[in-house]
C-alpha cells in the first residue's frame, strides 16, 4: 500500500519513488547530478556549506504531550507550534511538482521494541542514505502494512527565513513529538537525519525503561558484549569495527531486559585519513556499491578517491549498509555487556590512555561526557576543542540526564559489568605539542580488557581525576600507560591537569542536586 502523501500535506507533488532500491537510487541520483560514481561503485556527493551537525538549527516544538517530559536548555530549544505550522506550510508548498523519496523503514533491531519509520526527502541520495542507515523492510506483504509512528521530511534546498519563521538560520531541524513529524530543511548534510531518529528514540524508549545509547558495540567469540560510548571522532566505529569481534553495530544502541539492540541497519563511518592498514573493514566500505560518500575528495579523471584529502571538511563521510561488513551481525542484537568503554579525545593530554572505573567514577564520567570536539564535526569547529556532552550525545538526548543515568547505573549494577575511561586523543603534550595516541596501544588496551588480562594486573591511582591506571598492558610501553610521564615538562602536565580538573567540577555543578554524594566525590578532587 502506497503512502498517502496528502497526510502529510504534500499535493500535487510530481513523481513519486517508493521504496526504491539501491541500483534505482543510484541511477536516479546520477541522472538528477547529485552524485557520481567512483571507481569500484560507491556514490560519491557533496553536501555544500554545512558539512556537519548544525546544533544551533535543531528545535524542539513546546507542546502539551511532551514539554512536561523535554530537558528544555541549550541542547533542546523551544520552538513555538505556530512557527512549526508556518513552516510546514511554506515547505509543504515548496515541494509541489517536485519529485519526491519516500523510504519506509524501522528504527530498532529488536522487533519487539522497533519503530517504524517513513522518510521523505527531495534528493535521491539522501533516500538512498535512509535505506543504508535504517533497518530495511525486506517482505513485501510488511512492507504494504506499514504504518509509520514517525516521519521526517527532508528538504535541503528549501531556506527557512529567521525573521519570518524563528529560526537561527537557514537551515532548521524541527522534531514534534506531538504530531510524531520531523521537518528538516536548508542543509543538506544527511548526519541530520540520522540523528533526528536517534533523538526520537531517545525521547521514547526510556519511558519504556530501555537505555538509548550514543555509543557502539560488538560480539567476541566467547559470546561477550562491549558497548564504546563516545562523541563523533573518539573512535567508537574505529574501535568497534575489528576482525576478531562480530560488529553489532557503530552508533546507537539500546538496552533492554533481554540485553542489547542496533537502532541501525547500517554505519555512518569518519572516512578521513582513513588507512587500509589500520581500518581495513572500514577502508573496504570505501570501495564498494551502496555506500554513499560524503564530501570525499573524487579526481574526476580517473573516478579514485583521496581519503587525505581535507579540503572539503575534516568531517568526510562513508554510509553503508551492514552487510557491507563481513562478520557483523546481521540481527543487530546481542547479550548484556560485560565491558563499558567511555572514550574521550583528549585535548589536554592529561587523562590516562586506559583506567578503570569504580560504579560511581562510571555514573561520573557518563553524565560529563567530556572529549574534544574534532574539527568538522560540527560547523564552526575547526581544532580541537574541550567540551562536556551529557551521556556522551546531549543534542540528542530528549529527556533529563538523570533518566539515562539511573537507566545506566541500575544496568551496570545488575549485570556487573566492568566500566573504562579510555583516552583517545593526546599524549606526550596537549593538542600542538603532544601527538595521538597511537591506534596500535589503544587497540591493545581494549584487548587487553576484553581478554581478562587487566585483571591481572596492579593499579597505581591517579592523583588529580582519582582513576585506576595499569602499570602494565601487553603489547603497550609501561610509560605510556601513565600520561605525566610521557610529557616533556612535568610542572606543564600539572598545571593543565588542574585546568582539565576544574572544567570537569565547573559542568558538574548542574547535576550536584540530582546524584548521589558518593557519585560527586568520584569527581577530580583539587
Amino acid at each position: 500500500m502506497e503512502p498517502r502523501l496528502e497526510t502529510y500535506g504534500l499535493a500535487n507533488v510530481g513523481e513519486v519513488h517508493h521504496n526504491q532500491t539501491t541500483a534505482a537510487l543510484y541511477e536516479q541520483a546520477v541522472r538528477r547530478q547529485e552524485g557520481n560514481i567512483a571507481h569500484l561503485g560507491p556514490l560519491v556527493v557533496r553536501t555544500g556549506n554545512y558539512t556537519g551537525r548544525s546544533p544551533n538549527d535543531k528545535f524542539i516544538v513546546r507542546e502539551p504531550s511532551s514539554e512536561e517530559h523535554i530537558w528544555w536548555g541549550p541542547e533542546n530549544k523551544p520552538f513555538e507550534p505556530e512557527n512549526f505550522d508556518r513552516v510546514y506550510a511554506r515547505l509543504t508548498a515548496y515541494l509541489q511538482g517536485k519529485s519526491i523519496y519516500v523510504q519506509d523503514c524501522y528504527a530498532g533491531a529488536d522487533k519487539n521494541y522497533h519503530i517504524p519509520i517513513r522518510v521523505i526527502t527531495e534528493e535521491a541520495w539522501h533516500s538512498l542514505f535512509a535505506r543504508n542507515l535504517f533497518i530495511q523492510v525486506k517482505d513485501a506483504h510488511e512492507l504494504e502494512e506499514h504504518v509509520p509512528e514517525f516521519t521526517i521530511i527532508a528538504a535541503p534546498r528549501f531556506h527557512a527565513v529567521p525573521e519570518f519563521d524563528g529560526t537561527n538560520s537557514e537551515a532548521f531541524i524541527l522534531v514534534h513529538f506531538g504530531r510524531r513529524l520531523i521537518l528538516i530543511g536548508g542543509t543538506s548534510y544527511a548526519g541530520e537525519i540520522k540523528k533526528s531518529v536517534f533523538t526520537v528514540l531517545n525521547y521514547v524508549l526510556p519511558q519504556r525503561s530501555i537505555l538509548g545509547m550514543h555509543c557502539s558495540a560488538n560480539l567476541g567469540v566467547d559470546g561477550d558484549s562491549a558497548l564504546y560510548f563516545g562523541l563523533s571522532g573518539t573512535g567508537k566505529t574505529t574501535l568497534s569495527t575489528v576482525s576478531d569481534r562480530r560488529l553489532i553495530g557503530d552508533d546507537e544502541h539500546g538496552w533492554n531486559d533481554q540485553g542489547i539492540f542496533n537502532f541501525e541497519g547500517g554505519c555512518y563511518a569518519k572516512v578521513i585519513r582513513l588507512s587500509k592498514e589500520a581500518e581495513p573493514e572500514i577502508y573496504e566500505c570505501t570501495r564498494k556499491f551502496g555506500t554513499v560518500l560524503e564530501n570525499v575528495h573524487l579526481d574526476m579523471e580517473n573516478r579514485r578517491l583521496d581519503l587525505d584529502d581535507d579540503s572539503l571538511t575534516e568531517n568526510t563521510r562513508a554510509a553503508y549498509p551492514m552487510s557491507h561488513i563481513p562478520n557483523a551481525i546481521r540481527k543487530g542484537v546481542g547479550p548484556h555487556p560485560k565491558n563499558i568503554f567511555m572514550l574521550a579525545a583528549d585535548a589536554f593530554g592529561v587523562l590516562p590512555p586506559i583506567s578503570k572505573l569504580t560504579p560511581e567514577q562510571a555514573m561520573y564520567h557518563f553524565m560529563s561526557g567530556y572529549t574534544a570536539k574534532l574539527a568538522g564535526t560540527e560547523r564552526g569547529i575547526t581544532e580541537p576543542k574541550a567540551t562536556f556532552s551529557t551521556c556522551f550525545g546531549a543534542p540528542f538526548m530528549a529527556l533529563h540526564p538523570r533518566v539515562y543515568a539511573d537507566l545506566l547505573r541500575q544496568k551496570i549494577n545488575e549485570h556487573k559489568v566492568d566500566c573504562w575511561l579510555v583516552n583517545t586523543g593526546w599524549t606526550g603534550g596537549s593538542y600542538g605539542q603532544g601527538g595521538r595516541m597511537p591506534i596500535q596501544y589503544t587497540r591493545a588496551m581494549i584487548r587487553a580488557a576484553l581478554q581478562g588480562s587487566l585483571r591481572k594486573v596492579q593499579y597505581a591511582q591517579e592523583p588529580v581525576f582519582g582513576l585506576y591506571v595499569p602499570t602494565s598492558c601487553p603489547a603497550v610501553p609501561a610509560d605510556v600507560l601513565w600520561p605525566k610521564s610521557t610529557w616533556k615538562d612535568e610542572d606543564a602536565y600539572d598545571s593543565k591537569g588542574r585546568e582539565l580538573a576544574e572544567l570537569f567540577r565547573a559542568n558538574f555543578k548542574q547535576f550536584e542536586d540530582d546524584v548521589a554524594p558518593e557519585v560527586l566525590q568520584a569527581g577530580p578532587q583539587i
